[in-house]
């Protein structure tokens, strides 16, 4: 209604109200013809089941639950320790380099100085003996492989360190979500809760004005029924906000439901980036997801190259030393001396084996080419989440002034809508509209304010930013 229209009705109030008042007189002779039905009383909200709580609300900043959740969260333990595992597979490849030290202590009795005829090609005779000693290997050169089986080994623990990373990201994205959408379900338990009281009140007086005779059974079931959709509205709320604080307790690693006293902290709402480029070469710079598919791609390059070494000789160096206690004497002979020790250099030359290495060193070409187009599509999927990102993020920053507008024209419509009902100028309809309206217009500002705080989380997610 423009503005010329709406001080004229105003400055009217007096006249106006004096007449629907003689109009309702002359309706209450045929309301006194009949018997006045009883209006039964609006239903009374049951008290919401409060979850027990050990003591005062815990007060918790967005900040304090990311840290919280990045102490508590067991998929942050889980990544940390394969990342310690992996850590040890360097270990293991690294193994190689030092030398191999075996002790043996043996004991044969047998037919005395019989000899193994068949079998592999090995020492035949037979002599009863007890004997203790070492062996000593070394690798000398294995041509390279080794040096790739390390490589791989360290690249693969460094992909699992930024797995790590990653993981703590989107454990910081989900309390963020967590966390602004029970924000967002306390706002809309507020809205229902003072839409039942507003509602109330309005039922109050109708019912008081019809019990007076000056409202019909018509105006006190709207307005019984407008009470009941907002206790309804009231009930989802409060479900929605003790599975919102439910879902929080999840991310932050408890077991049990948690009850926090959220504490919103910074209330500046700041404008989206306006450029995207600039997000993308951010995100393909700190990513871990990125990282983590490059040092696998240059693990797999490495073990190619480890399995086409197995091609290549190998030279190790050999030595045994020990004494042989008992049996060293036969019939009153000295058979052989009571300690031995020998070393050597082994050569072992691969000759043929079905073709095994070189089937071997292209499945793993064929992986390692395979994992460079896992981080092609990688890097293809992040650029366009970041943009996806960026749209959304814009979107909802757009939607706050909007649903600001939408809430200021809801509440004067309510208004107005309120004053035309009080001089009898407009039904109960347009006054049920109107609550209806206003009540979706302050749900759909609260829900714009913290959406738009998702939608920088998920931004910031996307561009792995502090």
């Amino acid at each position: 209604m423009p503005q010329s229209q709406r001080t004229p009705a105003t400055a009217q109030q007096t006249p106006a109200a004096t007449a629907p008042a003689q109009t309702l007189t002359t309706e209450q002779e045929g309301f006194e013809q009949r018997p006045q039905p009883q209006v039964p009383p609006p239903p009374v909200l049951p008290a919401a089941p409060q979850l027990p709580t050990a003591g005062p609300l815990r007060k918790l900043t967005l900040a304090d639950a990311e840290a919280l959740a990045l102490k508590n969260n067991p998929q942050i333990s889980v990544n940390h320790l394969i990342y310690l595992a992996s850590n040890q597979m360097t270990r293991e490849q690294k193994s190689a380099y030092y030398p191999q030290i075996s002790g043996a202590l043996t004991a044969v009795g047998g037919q005395q100085a019989s000899r193994i005829a068949a079998g592999n090609l090995n020492s035949p005779r037979l002599l009863n003996r007890a004997a203790g000693g070492l062996a000593l290997s070394q690798l000398i050169t294995d041509f390279g492989r080794t040096n790739n089986l390390v490589a791989m080994a360290a690249l693969s623990a460094k992909s699992a360190n930024m797995n790590s990373m990653a993981t703590a990201y989107q454990i910081r994205l989900a309390v963020d979500e967590a966390f602004y959408n029970a924000l967002l379900s306390f706002a809309e338990q507020r809205v229902a809760e003072e839409t039942v009281k507003e509602r109330k009140l309005v039922s109050d007086q109708i019912t008081t004005l019809y019990n007076n005779k000056l409202r019909s059974e018509v105006d006190v079931t709207f307005a019984d029924a407008n009470l009941a959709q907002s206790q309804l509205l009231l009930i989802d709320a409060q479900n929605n906000y003790q599975s919102s604080l439910s879902e929080l307790s999840q991310v932050l690693g408890f077991s049990a439901q948690q009850q926090f006293d959220l504490m919103e902290g910074e209330t500046e709402l700041k404008p989206p980036p306006e450029a995207v480029s600039a997000l993308e070469d951010e995100a393909f710079s700190n990513r871990p997801e990125i990282a983590s598919q490059m040092y696998q791609y240059q693990a797999d390059q490495h073990f190619q190259k480890a399995e086409r070494d197995l091609l290549f000789p190998t030279v190790s160096a050999l030595g045994v030393v020990g004494d042989a206690f008992e049996g060293s004497v036969l019939n009153g002979v000295q058979q052989f001396p009571t300690w031995y020790g020998a070393a050597g250099v082994n050569l072992s030359v691969p000759i043929f084996n079905g073709f095994q290495y070189f089937a071997r060193s292209k499945e793993a070409s064929l992986r390692a080419q395979a994992a460079d187009q896992q981080l092609r599509d990688l890097k293809d999927r992040v650029a366009n989440d970041v943009r996806t990102s960026w749209l959304n993020d814009i979107s909802a920053f757009n939607r706050i002034s909007v649903s600001q507008q939408y809430l200021k024209e809801a509440n004067l419509a309510l208004s107005l809508s309120q004053t035309r009902y009080n001089l009898g100028l407009s039904s109960i309809v347009e006054l049920s509209q109107a609550q209806l309206t206003q009540t979706q217009a302050e749900i759909q500002y609260a829900a714009a304010k913290y959406q738009y705080r998702i939608a920088q989380s998920v931004l910031r997610f996307q561009i792995a930013a502090p």
